[in-house]
Parts: C-alpha cells; sequence; structure tokens
C-alpha cells in the first residue's frame, strides 16, 4: 500500500533537466525492454548500451537481476513483489532520465498494469519494446538454467510456466529475437531514437 508522509516537501534543482540534456547533447530518455525470461533482453540492452557508448552518448542499462541483488534484494516474486519491483525501477529510471541518460531497462515486467503504470509516470519519456521470441525458443536457451528447474517444481510463480506473461498490447516497438540477429534489432533501436529526437543522427561512432 503506498504511503507517502504529509510532512514531505518536492524540492526543485536549480539545474533543469532541459539543462542537463544541452549539456550532454542528447536527451533524457527510457527504453523498458519486456519479455520473457530468456528472450534476449540483457543480451539486446547491454549490446544497445555499448553502442549508444560508442557514439558518445551517456547511457545507463538497469538490469533484472542486478538490480534484485541491491535495490530490491528484499522483495520476492509474489505478485504485489514484482509491482513493486516495476514501480521502483519506474522510479530509478525517471531519475535517470532526469539526470539526462539514456536508460535502458531489461525487465520482465510480466504485468500490463505494471507497465502502464511506469509509462504514466515517465509519459514522453519512455519507450516500451517488447522482445518477442516464443516460449520454446526461451526455453532452448535457458541461459539460466530456470525453465528447467520451473519444469521440475524447483522454482514457483515462474513467468510462462506458472505464472502468466502478459503481452504488451500496444507496444512502441517489436523486436523478434527469435528470426533477426541482435546487430540487426540494434539498428532498429538507434533508428527509433534517431527518429524520435532523442539522438542526433549525427551522433558517429567514435
Amino acid at each position: 500500500m503506498k504511503h507517502v508522509s504529509n510532512h514531505l516537501t518536492w524540492h526543485d534543482s536549480h539545474v533543469r533537466k532541459e539543462d542537463r540534456e544541452k549539456l550532454n547533447g542528447h536527451r533524457g530518455f527510457v527504453l523498458w525492454f519486456t519479455g520473457l525470461s530468456g528472450s534476449g533482453k540483457s543480451t539486446l540492452s547491454a549490446a544497445l548500451e555499448l553502442e549508444l557508448h560508442k557514439r558518445g552518448i551517456k547511457t545507463y542499462r538497469l538490469d533484472g537481476d542486478n538490480v534484485r541483488m541491491g535495490l530490491n534484494q528484499n522483495l520476492g516474486f509474489s505478485a504485489e513483489d514484482r509491482a513493486e519491483n516495476i514501480r521502483r525501477v519506474g522510479e530509478a529510471a525517471k531519475l535517470m532520465a532526469d539526470a539526462g541518460l539514456v536508460t535502458l531497462t531489461a525487465f520482465i515486467s510480466p504485468y500490463q498494469q505494471d507497465r502502464e503504470g511506469v509509462k504514466v509516470s515517465l509519459g514522453e519519456d519512455v519507450a516500451e519494446v517488447f522482445v518477442k521470441a516464443p516460449l520454446a525458443v526461451c526455453e532452448e536457451r535457458d541461459p539460466k538454467g530456470l525453465y528447467k528447474k520451473a519444469r521440475a517444481g524447483e522454482i514457483r510463480n515462474f513467468t510462462g510456466i506458472d505464472d502468466p506473461y502478459e503481452e504488451p498490447e500496444a507496444p512502441d516497438l517489436t523486436l523478434d529475437t527469435g528470426k533477426d540477429s541482435i546487430q540487426k534489432n540494434v539498428s532498429v533501436l538507434i533508428t527509433y531514437l534517431q527518429e524520435k529526437g532523442v539522438i542526433s543522427t549525427e551522433a558517429n561512432i567514435r
């Protein structure tokens, strides 16, 4: 249950988001990668992060496992904890976008309602990227051996097995990692960011 003290006061900074963006030479923005475990979210976001860095773009990547090992280590995998996990990440991503960073978040984020909450919070500074891959492909990849454990009953509430994944109803981008290469999908993402005016078309590899 959300609780905000009546004794809190928001303090504005003397440096605006627009000032940071001008200094950086690009907009602050969030690409929210969502998809099944093994769909390629982490791999794709890491490849995009490297490409953006080469182009002189100030960026940071928030990965599901990494965040749960630190910021959200007290959360489990119940529906309530999953919702809180995504809420916290959304708030962290919002701060990073305000700092003028191109922020990449790679989280299963299985529930439509939770993702909608992030989009409402971030407004025009977020794009939902559905990393699409059939469950069979994700199980075949199974880079962490999690599907095998879930099928054996060693992991409960595992998305795609005994917990649902609600596919995005209207994602800004859908990338099929079962068919297209990482390089092709990174190229699609770069083009999207350029067309959105997040980064300049003159942002060449350094």
